[in-house]
Order: C-alpha cells, then sequence, then structure tokens
C-alpha cells in the first residue's frame, strides 16, 4: 500500500503541473517555471523540522541518544528509550 508521504508528494505533484498548464495557457510564457521550485518555502517549512524541537531519547544500558522520534527502542541492544530533560 502507498503511504501517507507519497500520496502527499503525488498530489503537491499534479497541483503543480495543473497550475503550470493553467499559468502556460493563461500567459503563453514559460517564465514562472523559474519560481516554481520556490514556492515550498513561500509555504512555512516545508516539512522541515525544528531539531531542537525535539524531545530527545537515550537508552539506560549503553547511552545511545537520538532526537529522532522514530526511534523507540535502542539499536543497538533493544532495550526501550527513555525521554530526557537534559538538550542533545
Amino acid at each position: 500500500m502507498v503511504g501517507s508521504r507519497t500520496l502527499t508528494a503525488l498530489a503537491g505533484l499534479l497541483a503543480s503541473l495543473a497550475v503550470s498548464v493553467a499559468l502556460y495557457w493563461y500567459t503563453g510564457s514559460v517564465l514562472f517555471f523559474l519560481f516554481v521550485p520556490f514556492v515550498p518555502f513561500l509555504f512555512g517549512s516545508g516539512g522541515l523540522t525544528d531539531e531542537s524541537a525535539r524531545q530527545p531519547k537515550r537508552c539506560d544500558r549503553c547511552g545511545f541518544r537520538t532526537t529522532e522520534e522514530s526511534y523507540d527502542y535502542c539499536p543497538r541492544d533493544g532495550s526501550r528509550l527513555i525521554d530526557t530533560d537534559d538538550d542533545y
């Protein structure tokens, strides 16, 4: 099954193509193609997350530390990671 990120990317691609065709049809110019790569920057962070806003996690057994939210267990020994209050 297709993931939500893939569906979002495909929807964005289709919307971008539709806007591109509409602008070309209306103006007859392709100069807007120079502007299209910068559109994600106009609408916020573009999916990028602030590294400092993530809660650091660590392993009590081996000391492994991460701010990646996808880690729930230590990749070294398999123990559950705990949330820490200190900055990473």
